[in-house]
This record gives C-alpha cells, structure tokens and sequence, in this order.
C-alpha cells in the first residue's frame, strides 16, 4: 500500500510539473503570434526600413543577455520561499503589460514602442529563465531511470507546436485585423498564465531544495551563485562547448531581415504566405523535438551540432538559386520555396539549441542549474544581435537596399560561407569521459 501510495505521489507530482512546463513553454512559444504582427507593423504602419528592422528586431533580444543575473537572482533569492514560479508569475505580468500598452497607446511613436517590446523581451527572459531550470532540475530527478532530455524534448514540443499555431493564426489574422488586435489578445492570454501560475503551489512539484542556512543574507547566497556558476564554467568541457555554440551563431551575418523585405517588397508574397513559413520552420522544430528524444539523444553532441551546422549552410546556399530565380524557372512558384525552405531555414537556426541544451544539463553541476542555462541562453542571445548586426553591416555593404537587391544573392553566398566556419573547429565541443561519468 505504501509503495502504491508513493507511486500515485510521484504520478501526481510529475504531471503537475508538465502542466506548469507544457503552460510554460506554450505561451512562449506563441509570442511568435505577437511578433509577426509587429514585423508587418513596422514596416506598413510605421514605414520602418529594412536595415532599421532588422537592427530593431535584434535589439529587441537585449533583455535576454541579462540571463545570467536573472538565473543567480531566480536561484539565490527565493520569493516568499520559491525559486521558480513566482518569477515566471512576474515575467509573465510584466509582457502582458507591455502588450497591452503597445495595443492600446494611440499614434505610438518608434522609441516608445521599441520601449515597450524591450520591456516586454525582459519578461519573457524571466520566464524562460525559471521554465528552464524547472526542466534543468526536474529532468536531474528523471536521469537515473534513462530519461534524460525526456523533459527537454516534451518543452520543445509545446513550444514549437504554440509556434507553429501562432504564425499559423498570425498570417491568417493580418488579413482581417490590425497588428494591435493581436497584441491585446496575446496580452490577456499572458494574463491568464499569471493567474494560473499563481494557483499552483511550487512545493506540490516537489524541485531539489538548496542547502542554505536559514540567516543567508541575500548578498551572501548571490555570492554563492555566483562562485558555484564561476566553477562550472571552468569545467573545460562546459567551456568550450559553450564557446563553440556561441560562436557558431555569432560569425553568421543572418539576413533575416532583409529577406522579409525581399519576399514582401520584390516578390509581393502576402502575409499569410510569410506566416504559413514561419509554420513550416515551427512545425519542423517540433518534428524534430520528437525525432531527438527518439533517435538521436545518444548520439555524440559534437557529431549532432555539426551536422545541423552544414544541413544549416547547405540551406543558406539553396537561398542564392532562389533569389536568382533558378527554382522559378523550373516550375517551383516562390510562395511555395518560401513557406518550405525558408520556414526550415528559420528553424534550423534552432535545433541545435535542443540536443545542446540537454548536452549542458547533462555537464551541469547540482545546485546551479538555473545559472548555467540562463549564461547558455544568455550568450545565445548576443550571439544572434552580433548575426543580426552583422547582416545589417553586410547588407549595407554591399548596398543591398530597399530598392535595391541586386547584390543579395552574393551577400546569402557569404552567408553560407560563414556558417561553414564553426565547423573547422567542432572538436572544442567537449564531452565527459566515461569514467568521468561513473565516478559521478
């Protein structure tokens, strides 16, 4: 009876932290909804140019290089005795006000504007913050039974799949409302995941407790964080994997922004085409959330992360026979290489964010896994303003314009090459040994 008892308990327990990790994951994965609006926004409602775009749409990523201090803060300072869900209740309040400003403010002007999504950025970066070490240290509990990347493969699957309907209603929602009818309805639903995370108790998920004495100051335990982040970072293999990870998006001048404009300006694709793209791109992140955790979780992360490099830059390279309109010429209308190839292209910058992060949590020390993935997101995060920068730079370098795309297959060719890099260097992705694995 006991033993049943314990099994109930632990079923309960599980599922709770599904439904808090699934609620989680889902909403963030739906700002993508949001964000679409915006992209159409700017460029329609405030007549914002494509170099201004895409510098505002990496900007935008600001808030999430404070990561790391959001992670000591979330670990080290407890809220009435909680790590986790009380700062994933505050993230969420604070984008549900921030679109509810950008919905609702008349004649918005740009600062204001860039403002509120900044503001809006720093929430979710709190949110994933808390979401992640929930999935970090839960899925610690689930090692010892061969679930490993279980938790990490089911976020990315609510999350891709939120993806997927958010560009997928986004596309079809521009067609008949404004982008601020979208930004009010993704306000209320941030507003009842605020509700619905301050109804759970984080004690009934039953996370590891860290050992701190009861008179810790809050300078002290920060401190300790900080020590204990500083030690798993000198771990060699924590290290330079992350180096590498962060540098194979960092050298990529990501021309995100101005193939919007190319395919919106140039070849007049409507919305719905560029939402069901961006679909696409979510529906393969899902796909591939399941095909991981069912095929390729025990192979070498070196191996995984450097064949999604080169499938990313062979994607790249396909770009330049699209642009010059080869594939037109042999019957492949735009509409479709766009909601297929540059959809995938969109989530191929993403998978390798997948096996990494479980290739981390696998290396990261007890106690500090909040830290260790927000510095991981962290970096992520400036890695793709220095790519959107740099595709800006390359852009005007080559005097790729609004008006003007003449150079823009030579700039995706650059691209490619670029992406290619990382891949010189792959053995910096370390893995630990098996008898470094035993002994632990």
């Amino acid at each position: 009876m006991e033993e049943e008892k314990q099994v109930m308990e632990g079923a309960a327990t599980a599922a709770r932290r599904r439904l808090v990790i699934g609620v989680g994951f889902w909403v963030q994965g739906f700002r993508l909804f949001p964000w679409l609006g915006v992209n159409f926004f700017l460029k329609d409602g405030m007549g914002v140019a494509a170099s201004s775009l895409q510098i505002l749409q990496a900007s935008a990523n600001l808030p999430m290089v404070a990561k790391p201090l959001i992670g000591l803060l979330s670990d080290a300072v407890p809220i009435r005795g909680h790590r986790r869900l009380p700062y994933v209740a505050i993230g969420a309040l604070l984008q549900a006000i921030s679109w509810l400003a950008i919905a609702l403010w008349q004649d918005i002007s740009l600062q204001v504007l860039t403002i509120f999504l900044l503001l809006s950025n720093f929430g979710a970066s709190i949110c994933e913050v808390a979401n992640d070490a929930i999935v970090a240290e839960s899925g610690k509990k689930a090692a010892s039974s061969s679930g490993s990347g279980q938790l990490q493969s089911f976020a990315w699957m609510f999350g891709s799949s939120a993806g997927a309907l958010g560009n997928l209603l986004g596309g079809i929602a521009l067609s008949y409302f404004s982008p601020k009818v979208m930004f009010l309805f993704f306000a209320i639903l941030l507003l009842l995941q605020f509700f619905t995370t301050v109804a759970i108790p984080e004690g009934s998920l039953k996370l590891p407790k860290v050992a701190t004495s009861t008179n810790l100051s809050a300078l002290t335990s920060i401190r300790k964080q900080v020590k204990e982040l500083s030690c798993a970072l000198s771990m060699p293999e924590m290290f330079w994997s992350i180096i590498w990870f962060t540098a194979s998006y960092a050298v990529i001048p990501f021309l995100l922004g101005t193939m919007f404009f190319y395919q919106t300006e140039v070849l007049r694709l409507d919305s719905s085409v560029i939402g069901l793209s961006k679909v696409f791109g979510q529906v393969a992140l899902l796909a591939w959330s399941m095909s991981y955790n069912k095929y390729f979780k025990t192979m070498s992360a070196r191996k995984l992360l450097s064949v999604l490099q080169f499938v990313t830059a062979l994607v790249m390279l396909s770009d330049v026979l699209f642009v010059q309109g080869v594939y037109r010429k042999v019957g492949i209308p735009d509409s479709i290489y766009t909601i297929v190839f540059s959809g995938l292209l969109e989530g191929l910058m993403f998978f390798k964010v997948l096996p990494f992060s479980v290739h981390v949590a696998k290396l990261c020390p007890a106690g500090c896994e909040g830290s260790v993935m927000a510095f991981v997101m962290s970096a992520l995060a400036l890695a793709t303003i220095v790519s959107g920068y740099l595709g800006v730079a390359l852009a005007a370098f080559m005097g790729v314009s609004g008006d003007d795309f003449s150079a823009l297959p030579a700039c995706l060719l650059i691209e490619a090459a670029c992406t290619m890099l990382p891949l010189c260097c792959s053995s910096l992705i370390k893995e630990r040994r098996e008898k470094e694995k035993k002994q632990e």
